[in-house]
């Protein structure tokens, strides 16, 4: 440093060694061995040099110190749209995105033009400001279009990535489809902009299309496409793409190797997981969080547990994401002494509850049958309860049929969000369950006049690339003969071992004989009987549902599971069913 400060003094060569040290140090982040350069050229001949002003306001704002990267700024007596760009990158990288919209004005009055990296950077503060908010990108792209920038690779890809971020996925495909030149940067945008939205198919379907164009996938691409993977539960896609990583040689880096189990997890082999996490060369707290989520999803709370503990002795401290799955894990295997040991715990990590903890903690309760304590634990919140906290105490009315709780749980519902999804179909199931006909009609009523509609329930199988899609009664499959037929031949089957339809899952004014013939062919069991039909004995059969299993289905597929011998895994909207020699793995509390 002695050599560098005497070089600042009397050599003119310094600048060109000061100007490669700052650009080392911003690359490298290394802040506080910039600020010491900065000092140096504080006292010597280069201070007012406009290039040298440039590289540290871009050294401060790439490694995040924004407060002294708007004091150099606001300092400098002569700016160009290198300055510009600096500051407004450093906003966009940091999470502060209306900081980086509000300098386009300033910097269009003084009359300088943006270039393509400022309105690549603007174009990224855009799509953070609001995940459905494209009001601003769209001036942005109009801007693009006016100073001729639209066709350059990296600005188009900016505005295509600013579209798929905000959820605007058919004005980001219409880029996408009109740009000249596609790199995998244009690809990757697009293939993520569909996985966030939940259109997985759509995704993988691009992916597949990318390979075909020879498109070298990068490791954001593969975290994109597993994502997309484990939203539609599709092991088999998933497998191919880890397959297709293995053989190109791709390493488990860590954010990739957590999408990776996560996958795996959300695909119903947890197995596969868990080898997945045992080979990361890192964990950090998202992988434990990852697999903790796993455990927890398929009924394993115990096991979610052991590993919660073992993860605290590799000293990684948790987060609250970390406290919300082992609450869930808790809650789903009715360990309710042990929830109550971890929320309390929150406080020594520092962690402050969330309402999504609380409303958790009142499931875990209401789960138990602890329903006065679970209404005690809301009226005890240090937060106004919302209509999620009620929402669980709803679903645990529902299960163990108190109608008179239930129903002041939807009061409180209604009064905060009338339309919160599922209250009118929790609260007429709580009245027909008790045969209160007569409410439960007027519930409907209400339902009616609200617009509210039930989601239809249904159930699919994906066999070869293919997604076999069933409703209740469904009379639409090709196979639709064989597969009643089937389904006829299981239960006739079970009965003889055990099984008794149980017909109070039938929410309808009906009688017996009625009812039990509603019952047999619900949407998961006609998924079952062609799974059966279509499948080779002793492999696994995997079925997922949009919401709830039925109890009534949940009780034949474990007698199914002994009489064929084969392991049925259901994936419903709460968590993963393994059927297998007669039981589950729920144990019956779900």
């Amino acid at each position: 440093m002695e050599l560098i400060r005497q070089q600042c003094k009397n050599n003119a060569g310094a600048r060109e060694i000061c100007h490669t040290l700052l650009k080392r140090c911003t690359h490298l982040n290394k802040l506080n061995e910039g600020k010491i350069i900065h000092a140096l050229l504080l006292n010597s001949r280069f201070r007012d040099d406009l290039v040298m002003q440039n590289t540290l306001l871009n050294l401060y704002a790439k490694c995040g110190d924004l407060v002294y990267a708007r004091k150099l700024f606001d300092e400098m007596s002569s700016r160009d749209v290198v300055t510009w760009t600096a500051l407004i990158t450093g906003y966009s990288q940091h999470d502060r995105p209306q900081d980086a919209l509000l300098l386009l004005p300033e910097m269009l009055r003084i009359g300088l033009k943006p270039n393509q990296f400022t309105l690549a950077s603007l174009l990224k503060a855009a799509s953070g400001v609001g995940s459905t908010d494209v009001l601003q990108g769209r001036q942005l792209h109009g801007l693009c279009l006016r100073y001729g920038y639209d066709s350059n690779v990296y600005v188009s890809c900016a505005i295509l990535d600013m579209y798929a971020r905000c959820h605007h996925l058919e004005e980001a495909q219409l880029i996408f489809d009109v740009m000249v030149s596609k790199n995998e940067v244009s690809w990757n945008a697009l293939i993520a902009g569909y996985a966030r939205k939940g259109q997985g198919d759509k995704a993988f379907c691009l992916f597949s299309n990318m390979l075909r164009e020879n498109v070298k996938p990068t490791h954001f691409t593969y975290s994109s496409v597993l994502c997309a993977c484990a939203s539609m539960g599709s092991l088999e896609q998933g497998k191919w793409v880890h397959a297709l990583m293995i053989k190109w040689g791709e390493k488990l880096v860590a954010f990739v190797g957590n999408t990776l189990l996560d996958m795996y997890a959300k695909s119903g082999s947890i197995e596969d997981a868990k080898k997945v996490f045992d080979r990361l060369a890192k964990r950090d707290v998202v992988s434990w969080n990852s697999m903790l989520t796993g455990y927890s999803q398929h009924g394993l709370g115990k096991v979610a547990l052991q590993r919660f503990e073992e993860m605290l002795r590799t000293r990684i401290a948790p987060n609250d994401i970390t406290f919300l799955c082992v609450l869930t894990a808790c809650s789903h295997a009715g360990l309710l002494d042990e929830g109550r040991h971890y929320f309390d715990m929150m406080k020594k990590y520092n962690v402050e509850p969330q309402i999504s903890h609380y409303v958790t903690m009142v499931d875990l309760l209401g789960r138990a049958g602890h329903l006065d304590r679970a209404i005690q634990f809301i009226s005890e919140m240090p937060i106004k309860p919302t209509a999620a906290v009620w929402g669980a105490l709803l679903g645990a009315c529902r299960m163990h049929k108190n109608m008179e709780l239930g129903g002041y749980a939807a009061e409180c519902i209604f009064e905060l969000d009338s339309h919160y999804p599922g209250t009118h179909v929790l609260l007429y199931n709580i009245y027909a369950l008790a045969g209160r006909w007569n409410d439960a009609a007027k519930v409907r009523k209400m339902m009616k006049e609200s617009g509210v509609k039930k989601e239809p329930a249904c159930s699919w199988v994906e066999m070869e690339n293919e997604v076999h899609v069933f409703v209740a009664d469904d009379d639409a499959h090709p196979q639709r003969r064989e597969i009643h037929n089937m389904w006829e031949q299981i239960s006739d089957k079970i009965k003889e071992i055990g099984y008794v339809p149980d017909s109070s899952h039938v929410l309808l004014c009906m009688d017996q004989q009625e009812r039990e013939a509603k019952l047999q062919y619900h949407s998961e069991k006609l998924a079952l009987a062609f799974a059966l039909l279509n499948t080779p004995p002793g492999s696994t059969i995997r079925i997922k549902k949009n919401i709830r299993i039925c109890g009534d289905c949940h009780s034949a597929f474990k007698f199914v599971s002994k009489l064929v011998e084969r392991e049925i895994i259901v994936r419903d909207t709460n968590r993963f069913h393994h059927f297998c020699d007669g039981a589950c793995s729920c144990e019956d509390y779900w």
